[in-house]
Parts: structure tokens; sequence; C-alpha cells
């Protein structure tokens, strides 16, 4: 007799999860949509054709090429690499306005090469290696006006260059 009252109780239990799974998945049938497609959507990586700005703490500060794929390694080693001043654990990105006027390339005094400073008007290969004479008798320039010190160079020419050129360490 025991063993007619438990299947008594275990027959409605069934029925009722049953019942439950049927509901459940009848709701769960119901919010599925089949109707509307899946879309799957990817961003592209915008291209960055042009020139990029790198200065700072680099050898030779200026504009160089970029080119999609390029990394801030290839970067910086077109600058020339960084002095031993960088800090390389802080670096930053500028992206100008539209419109907003580009400055130009200017060449470091302090380590330009004879045929870096020789693209400046009015410094030919003569100007050029006094430059660098200058700089090895004298220490490094510790400003653009010292230029005129520097033999066969006067504030004609200096006044003509002089948004072209810097000085760093």
């Amino acid at each position: 007799m025991t063993t007619g009252k438990l299947t008594n109780y275990w027959i409605p239990i069934i029925i009722l999860l049953v019942a439950i799974i049927t509901v459940g998945g009848t709701v769960a049938w119901a919010r599925y949509s089949p109707d509307q497609p899946i879309e799957i959507s990817i961003s592209s990586t915008p291209e960055l054709p042009g020139e990029i700005y790198i200065g700072g703490a680099i050898t030779n500060p200026g504009f160089y090429p970029l080119k999609t794929g390029d990394s801030l390694e290839a970067l910086i080693q077109a600058g020339g690499g960084i002095t031993s001043s960088a800090d390389p654990s802080r670096l930053e990105l500028y992206i100008p306005e539209a419109g907003e006027e580009e400055q130009p390339q200017q060449i470091n005094l302090n380590r330009a090469e004879a045929w870096l400073l020789e693209a400046l008007p009015g410094i030919g290969e003569t100007r050029a290696q006094a430059i660098i004479d200058y700089r090895e008798q004298n220490g490094l320039f510790s400003n653009i006006n010292e230029l005129t010190k520097v033999t066969g160079i006067g504030t004609t020419t200096y006044e003509e260059i002089k948004h072209l050129i810097t000085v760093a360490d």
C-alpha cells in the first residue's frame, strides 16, 4: 500500500515538470525571431597616408612619410632614434585641426650632418662645414642666434633660415 501512495505523488510531480518544460520551451520559441537577420560588422582601420611630425628628444626631428602598418619603432628610427635624454615611457601624439598651418621641418644645428645643413637656403658645402667646425671648436649651440658667429653666415642668411633651424642637446 505504501508503494501506491508513493506512486500517487510521483505522477503529479512528473506531470508538473513536463508542463513547466513545455511552457518554458514555448515562451523561448515565441521570443525567438528568425525573421531578423544577424548583422555582423567589422570596422575597418582608417588609412593614414601622409606625413607625421616626429619631434622632442629625437635625433633629427621633422616630418616623415607615414604608411599604413608603420610601427612606432619604425617612425622613431626614421627620425634618427631617440636621444640619451629621452623618456620613452611618455609619448605624445598630436593631430592638427583641418586647415591648421604646418610648421616646416627644422634642422637641429647640434646634430645635423653636412649634407643636411647644405639643404638650408644659402648654406652650401663651405658654410655647412663652417657650422660643423664651429660646433666642434666651441661646443653645442646654445641658441639659434649663435649661428651668426659662424664664419660666412651673416644676419641676412640667418634671417632667411631662422624658421628652419633649432638647437637641442
